[in-house]
C-alpha cells in the first residue's frame, strides 16, 4: 500500500442535498408519456463513469444536470424528439448505459442553449432479426451487453464483443465511440462486426446498404462510427455474429525482462496466429492485479470451429524464444457453456479485468487516484512513448504531491503496434483529488501525443479529449466534419462540445 494514503472512507451524500434547479423547458404535449423531470433521474444522467465523475458525485458536485430525461421507444419517437429540440434550440445528448469515462455524456454543453434534455435510448432494445445464413443480426441501439447476448444466446450465437463496461453500456454506446472488445489481435474494434447502421438526424434519416465490403467511396458507415452522438442518433444496426465458441486454450507466461515479453508480444502479433488474448502486464500491473512478480503474458485462444492445441503449442514456442516461463501447461476445454471454460488463466485475468472499475471506485472514496489512460502506436515508438508517459505522469504527480505508480498493459495488439493501456495509482488528498488528477492527465496526454501515439484507442474524444484530438486530426478534416454536421444538424443541437464544434449557429 502506498505509505502516504489516507484510506479514510468517503461517503457519497444523500441525493436530496444535491442542487437540482427546476427544468428550463417544457417538453411538447406530444412527447409528455417520454419525459421525466424527476430529480434522481436528472442527476443519474447528468455524468459518466471516469474517476472524476466518481469523486464529484461523492463530493456532492455535479454542476451539468439536464433539464429533461427523455426515452423514446421508436425512431419516430426519435424523429419528434430532435425536431422539437431544434426548433426549441434545445441541446440533446444521446444516452446509452452511462458508462462514458471521456465527458461524452456530461450534459457541459455551454450557454447558448434554451436547456438540454439526455436522450437515453435504452428503451430500444431488441434483436428484430437474425440472418442465419450472412451471420448478422438487426439489432436496435440501447440494449445493453447482457440484454444483448441473452436474446442472441438461445440461437447459438453471439456478438462477443466484451469491453470492460459490457454490462453497463449499449450497442449505439460502443458504435457512437468505436469501442474495442473482447479480440486482443482481430475484429478488435466494433468497426470490425458492423455490417451497417441506421441514423435519425435532424435532416432525415441515414440508412447504409448491408455489404460484407464495398469499394464505393468514402464509407458511410464510418462517417457515423466513432461520431459520438455529435451527427446523428444510431437506432439500428445489422451486426456480424458468430456461432458461440466451443474450443478454448489458455496459458500465462511469466518475463523477468520487461522488454522481452513485449518482444514476444510483437512476434504473436505477426505471427498470423489470432489469439483471443493476448495481455502482457509489467510487473508492477502483474503484482497489483495477478500477484506475480514479474511481467506475465496472458494467452488465450478460442474457436466454434476446431481444437486449438496447434495454436497454442506455437505461440508457447514464440514465447519460449524470447525467454518466456509458461507458469503451467496450458489449459484446453471442449465445451459450449461459457460458465464451465471459466478456470484458466485467461479467465482469472478477465475476472479481475471486470472487477477493475468496482476497485476503482473503492479507493477513489478513500482519496486515491486510480484512472487510466489509453493509446496506441507503432511498435518502433513503443520504447519511447512508454519512457515519455512513465516520466510525465511520475513528474506531474511530484508537482501536484501526490505519491503513486504508474503500469502499463496491452489491451490490445496488432502488426504494426500495440494499445498499451497506462494505469496511475497514487495518494491523493481528499478533496482535491480531481485537480490533481486533471494535471496529470495534462501532463500524460501532452507525452502521448508529442511522442506519436493517439489521444484515445478505444474510449473515445467525448468534452475530456477534445484539446488533444483538435491537434491530432488534420484542420482540413476538422473542416470537413463540421460542414458534414451542418448539413445533418442545422441548428447544432447534437452533443454540442463532444468531438466537434457546430459551425455558428442562426
Amino acid at each position: 500500500m502506498l505509505p502516504d494514503a489516507d484510506l479514510t472512507i468517503h461517503t457519497a451524500p444523500p441525493v436530496e442535498s444535491f442542487e437540482v434547479g427546476a427544468s428550463r423547458v417544457d417538453a411538447p404535449s406530444s412527447l409528455a408519456h417520454l419525459v421525466s423531470d424527476d430529480a434522481r433521474d436528472r442527476l443519474a444522467h447528468s455524468h459518466g463513469q471516469a474517476f472524476r465523475d466518481v469523486v464529484r458525485a461523492l463530493s456532492g458536485k455535479l454542476p451539468h444536470i439536464p433539464d429533461l430525461v427523455v426515452r423514446p421507444s421508436s425512431e419516430a419517437e426519435v424523429v419528434q424528439v430532435l425536431d422539437w429540440c431544434s426548433d426549441a434550440n434545445v441541446a440533446v445528448v444521446p444516452f446509452g448505459g452511462g458508462s462514458s469515462v471521456v465527458g461524452g455524456v456530461e450534459p457541459r454543453v455551454g450557454d447558448g442553449y434554451a436547456g438540454v434534455v439526455s436522450l437515453d435510448l435504452t428503451s430500444m432494445d431488441r434483436v428484430l432479426a437474425v440472418d442465419r445464413t450472412s451471420g448478422a443480426a438487426l439489432v436496435q441501439a440501447g440494449v445493453l451487453g447482457p440484454h444483448l447476448e441473452e436474446q442472441l444466446r438461445p440461437q447459438g450465437y453471439t456478438l462477443r464483443f466484451f469491453p470492460q463496461s459490457f454490462e453497463f453500456s449499449s450497442l449505439g454506446g460502443w458504435l457512437a465511440t468505436r469501442a474495442g472488445g473482447h479480440f486482443a489481435t482481430r475484429l478488435t474494434h466494433i468497426d470490425d462486426l458492423t455490417e451497417s447502421l441506421r441514423v435519425i438526424t435532424p435532416s432525415g434519416a441515414v440508412e447504409t446498404r448491408r455489404l460484407p465490403g464495398s469499394g464505393a467511396g468514402p464509407s458511410p458507415d464510418r462517417l457515423f462510427l466513432g461520431s459520438e452522438g455529435t451527427l446523428g442518433v444510431i437506432t439500428e444496426a445489422w451486426v456480424r455474429i458468430q456461432e458461440r465458441p466451443r474450443w478454448r486454450a489458455g496459458a500465462s507466461v511469466g518475463f523477468a525482462d520487461y522488454d522481452a515479453g513485449v518482444q514476444a508480444v510483437r512476434a504473436l502479433s505477426q505471427s498470423g496466429l489470432h489469439p483471443a488474448n493476448c495481455r502482457l502486464l509489467d510487473p508492477v500491473e502483474a503484482l497489483i492485479n495477478a500477484g506475480s512478480p514479474t511481467a506475465v503474458l496472458v494467452l488465450g485462444f478460442e474457436s466454434a470451429d476446431h481444437p486449438l492445441h496447434a495454436w497454442m503449442e506455437r505461440a508457447l514456442e514464440l514465447c519460449l524464444d524470447h525467454g518466456g516461463i509458461p507458469s503451467g501447461p496450458p489449459r484446453y476445454t471442449d465445451s459450449a457453456d461459457d460458465r464451465s471454460a471459466r478456470t484458466g488463466p485467461s479467465d482469472t485475468w478477465r475476472s479481475a479485468f471486470l472487477r477493475m472499475p468496482y476497485q476503482r471506485d473503492a479507493l477513489a472514496a478513500q482519496g486515491m487516484i486510480v484512472e487510466t489512460f489509453e493509446t496506441a502506436c507503432t511498435w518502433d515508438r513503443f520504447a519511447a512513448l512508454r519512457a515519455a508517459v512513465d516520466d510525465a505522469a511520475r513528474d506531474a504527480m511530484r508537482q501536484v504531491g501526490a505519491t503513486g505508480v504508474v503500469t502499463c498493459r496491452f489491451t490490445h495488439v496488432y502488426p504494426d503496434g500495440p494499445a498499451p493501456y497506462f494505469g496511475v495509482y497514487a495518494a491523493g488528498e481528499w478533496g482535491k483529488t480531481v485537480e490533481q488528477w486533471d494535471e496529470i492527465k495534462q501532463a500524460v496526454s501532452e507525452a502521448l501525443i508529442a511522442n506519436g501515439g493517439t489521444i484515445t484507442h478505444h474510449h473515445a474524444v467525448g468534452r475530456d479529449h477534445r484539446p488533444w484530438y483538435d491537434r491530432q486530426r488534420p484542420d482540413l478534416f476538422a473542416a470537413a466534419l463540421q460542414a458534414g454536421k451542418a448539413v445533418l444538424d442545422p441548428a447544432g443541437i447534437l452533443n454540442p462540445g463532444a468531438l466537434v464544434d457546430p459551425l455558428r449557429r442562426a
